[in-house]
């Protein structure tokens, strides 16, 4: 595989496929790598795929071909789920992922993000300390043996209205602490941040020892100099804090994703119609904010308030 290229500021950006193609399919892929290429990105996020039915050998070809790496996702369902009080039901989630750990190595990839520490979706009410050790242990374990195959394992932080389990970044370090685990990371998402944490700025920096991918998304899901966020703040103030993880763009529309995607996400409108466009203009955007001369700017307001 060729090696990725990073950015011209030297950072490992990865571009989410569904923010160009609807899904990883032969008749989306090969344009969609194309497109998130000739943008910049070093890698491309993967949709959740079912190891069971992915030829690993052609998708990893692919990236090949495009000089890209992957990253999956790994995610739990009702039958399989690591905070369940049911052991059977345990021990068939901590299987899911490593499972998804098994296909990671087969697609050529060295990370694996997702939600693997329960089920995806609105709650019926507060995660119980009980389930949440539940979780953290066996998402600890799995990120131990995801290490030992070459693969670092993250856990999103998502919002309020698609988890109850893990919300801000001060929930991530518990997490972190109660698996015991040395190789668990962290990854934040500017989108999630955006209604979870009153400092996203604040959040970075307690994060950043265990900070592994810093995902950027704007408020509506789409463009990222459109919005509510400050991305191109983020990643100043991740850098002078000293960050030196991947990062990552995510956008969602409608007129790109499948309607089950879509509608899983809440994806209701269509912030754009280009993915293409929307991915060349994101890199640009954290191209300028990355530049030496901001960041040296950045820190010195944070010496001399």
């Amino acid at each position: 595989m060729t090696a990725p290229s990073p950015t011209r500021t030297g950072l490992d950006v990865a571009c989410h496929l569904n923010v160009v193609a609807p899904d990883a399919s032969p008749a989306s892929l090969p344009g969609a790598l194309a497109a998130i290429a000739a943008a910049g990105y070093t890698r491309v996020v993967l949709p959740p795929l079912d190891p069971g039915a992915t030829d690993a050998a052609g998708l990893r070809a692919a990236f090949a071909d495009q000089g890209l790496r992957p990253i999956t996702i790994a995610g739990q369902t009702p039958g399989a789920d690591v905070s369940s009080a049911d052991a059977d039901v345990r021990a068939a989630g901590a299987a899911a992922l490593r499972a998804q750990v098994d296909l990671t190595v087969a697609l050529g990839s060295d990370q694996m993000n997702g939600v693997p520490y329960g089920l995806f979706g609105p709650a019926s009410g507060p995660v119980s300390a009980a389930a949440f050790d539940r979780a953290a242990h066996e998402v600890g374990a799995v990120a131990d043996h995801a290490h030992e195959r070459g693969v670092t394992m993250t856990f999103e932080v998502l919002n309020r209205y698609e988890t109850a389990a893990i919300n801000t970044a001060a929930q991530a370090m518990a997490f972190i602490e109660a698996s015991g685990s040395a190789h668990l990371r962290i990854h934040l998402d500017t989108f999630h941040m955006a209604v979870e944490e009153a400092d996203m700025a604040a959040a970075v920096r307690l994060a950043l020892p265990k900070l592994a991918y810093l995902e950027l998304g704007q408020s509506g899901r789409g463009a990222l100099a459109t919005g509510s966020v400050d991305i191109a703040g983020i990643v100043r103030t991740a850098l002078a804090a000293g960050y030196t993880g991947r990062w990552g763009v995510e956008a969602f529309s409608r007129t790109v994703l499948a309607a089950g995607a879509a509608d899983m996400l809440a994806i209701w409108r269509a912030p754009y119609d280009r993915g293409a466009e929307l991915a060349t203009d994101a890199i640009r955007l954290i191209e300028r904010a990355a530049a030496p001369d901001r960041i040296a700017d950045d820190r010195g307001r944070r010496r001399n308030p």
